[in-house]
């Protein structure tokens, strides 16, 4: 018997992070969030003063974290372990990043208050949605990426480097750098020159 032959299904967080289609309420997913949301509670009831206390449980809470970024709370995550930010990258008040796909974040980020970066996906057909399957596409966010205060980053969405994206923008398809996007969708009003 080949090791092919011997292969057992894929459980639902290796399907969830190959993006296939899962159940949402698998109940190994389900203790993997609640550990995250326990942590990211410890975290958001912390005090700008509590500053080592509050890296130490950043650092448990996502994959990776560089030196010198600042999120400030509250932060909510669906399981933290998917997200890798840069150094020097500071998000304010009230980020949503529900990593149910890898959000990979460059160096020197900055996301304005009540940024949302949603990775999760649904069936249209309301049959397999009532079901609880669910499925998600990885967000790519590259280094000197400025997101205004509300703008949302849907699943699959890749943003190029320097970008800004202005605030309230709903950014629906990828973003090359050195650009300026706005507007619902985001669409690229402007290039970024070396001079401003």
């Amino acid at each position: 018997m080949t090791a092919q032959e011997r292969s057992e299904p894929l459980s639902m967080r290796q399907r969830m992070m190959a993006g296939e289609l899962y159940l949402a309420d698998d109940p190994e997913l389900g203790e993997l969030s609640a550990a995250a949301l326990d942590l990211a509670g410890q975290y958001n009831a912390t005090s700008a003063r509590q500053g080592p206390l509050r890296r130490h449980l950043l650092e448990q809470l996502l994959g990776s974290v560089g030196e010198g970024t600042e999120l400030r709370p509250p932060l909510q995550v669906d399981y933290g372990s998917n997200i890798s930010i840069g150094a020097r990258c500071f998000a304010n008040y009230g980020l949503v990043a529900l990593d149910v796909a890898t959000i990979t974040i460059g160096d020197d980020v900055q996301m304005g208050p009540n940024v949302q970066l949603l990775t999760p996906t649904h069936p249209v057909a309301a049959g397999p949605r009532r079901d609880k399957w669910e499925a998600a596409q990885p967000i790519v966010i590259g280094d000197n990426v400025w997101l205004g205060g509300g703008a949302i980053v849907l699943p699959g969405v890749t943003i190029g480097e320097n970008t800004v994206v202005g605030a309230g923008a709903v950014v629906t398809r990828d973003l090359p750098a050195d650009v300026v996007a706005v507007g619902n969708p985001a669409r690229v009003v402007r290039t970024i020159g070396e001079d401003e």
